[in-house]
C-alpha cells in the first residue's frame, strides 16, 4: 500500500466550494480499482485546512489516478481556492501489511 498525505490551506472564502469539489473528486477515486480509501479531513481549529489521506494498492497507481477525468477536473476548480501551494508526504504502511488488508 502506498499512502499520501496531501496537505491543503484554502482561502477562508472558498471552503465550501472546496468541500464540494473535493468530495466529488473523493466519491469517484473511491470508485478506481488501486484506490483502497481516500479520506477528507478538516483540521478543527483552522477550517482553512484540509488533508488529503489516499490508499493505494500498488505503487504506480497514484499516476494513474492523475490521468483520471475527475482529477484533472479537481485541480482545474480548486486552483484559485488555495491559499497556497498544496504539499505531500508519502507513506507505506507497515501494519496492516498487504496480506492483512486482503
Amino acid at each position: 500500500m502506498i499512502i499520501l498525505q496531501v496537505f491543503v490551506h484554502v482561502k477562508k472564502e472558498r471552503v465550501g466550494d472546496f468541500k464540494k469539489a473535493t468530495t466529488e473528486n473523493a466519491r469517484n477515486s473511491i470508485k478506481e480499482p488501486g484506490v483502497a480509501r481516500f479520506d477528507v479531513i478538516q483540521q478543527q481549529d483552522d477550517p482553512t485546512r484540509f488533508v488529503l489521506v489516499e490508499v493505494y494498492r500498488k505503487p504506480e497507481d497514484p499516476a494513474k489516478h492523475k490521468e483520471t477525468d475527475h482529477y484533472k477536473k479537481w485541480v482545474s476548480e480548486v486552483a484559485d481556492m488555495l491559499s497556497e501551494p498544496r504539499t505531500r508526504n508519502q507513506f507505506i504502511n507497515i501494519y496492516p501489511n498487504d496480506e492483512e488488508w486482503g
